[in-house]
């Protein structure tokens, strides 16, 4: 499982630690924030080590070319910044990104979660629409497409929810009503 923007990458370790099987790679272009937990998976499993675990330093823009098509799951959980522009505005440089490293028939999980007013000034210098259903569905969902995913499901998920959600952006917006959480699941084609 491929988790891009990371941030400080306890999102992933957490899951690598509950799931000793599958292998995990957290991928932020921020290397300070995953500096801590680095260091972290590599002790011992008795003391918190976790070997099935990668952190990589590294923009969706410019994803190292020994991913490609290595991730039956990839997710981008609460993108900012350049991501959230990529994932939301459809950029294709990202999209490509994102589909070069998924192996066939992977999905593609997208969780948002933006709120009109607080996050207004963000949205603006961004560039970035509503993402309104109808947006989603009409505009961004085609470019999609074009990149070569299947829409599996589009649409917002319940406050009931969030607790499964254990990023530490998750825990800190659990609550928040005012937030809206967008998720698109997506396939990639064959």
């Amino acid at each position: 499982m491929l988790d891009i923007g990371t941030g400080d990458g306890h999102y992933v370790y957490e899951m690598a630690r509950r799931q000793p099987h599958q292998f995990f790679i957290g991928i932020d272009a921020n290397a300070s924030a995953l500096a801590k937990i680095s260091e972290q998976i590599h002790r011992k499993p008795a003391k918190g080590g976790a070997a099935n675990t990668l952190f990589l330093q590294a923009a969706v823009e410019a994803l190292p070319t020994e991913l490609t098509g290595v991730a039956s799951a990839v997710q981008v959980q609460f993108p900012w910044g350049s991501l959230l522009a990529g994932v939301l505005n459809g950029e294709p440089g990202v999209l490509q990104n994102l589909r070069r490293v998924c192996a066939s028939a992977a999905t593609l999980t997208i969780i948002t979660a933006l709120d009109p007013v607080c996050d207004q000034r963000e949205l603006v210098r961004l560039g970035l629409p509503a993402p309104t259903p109808a947006y989603l569905r009409h505009e961004l969902l085609p470019k999609y497409a074009d990149a070569g995913f299947t829409p599996l499901k589009i649409g917002t998920l319940a406050p009931v929810t969030w607790p499964q959600l254990t990023s530490s952006w998750a825990k800190r917006l659990r609550g928040n009503i005012e937030r809206d959480l967008i998720c698109l699941v997506l396939r990639a084609d064959g």
